[in-house]
């Protein structure tokens, strides 16, 4: 199941204005566990250990932020 992952990010507002995005770099939490996500797109020139290189290193960025947050204090 795909879940966030890839699925539209933004929003509309009453002026007409509007901002969206693809979520390729997610991550979930439930029950203490985070559940993450990144890729990327992927075409017919694409170099696939290069492709994964860099959805392994979206993760990475994904990984580091949550455990920036883990070291905050609740004010």
């Amino acid at each position: 199941r795909r879940g966030l992952y890839g699925g539209v990010v933004g929003y509309l507002d009453f002026a007409g204005n509007a901002d969206f995005a693809i979520a390729i770099r997610t991550a979930l939490m439930r029950a203490g566990t985070a559940y993450v996500q990144a890729g990327g797109g992927v075409v017919a020139d694409s170099n696939g250990p290069y492709e994964y290189t860099e959805s392994a290193n979206k993760a990475k960025a994904v990984l580091s932020a949550i455990a920036a947050a883990e070291t905050l204090s609740a004010p």
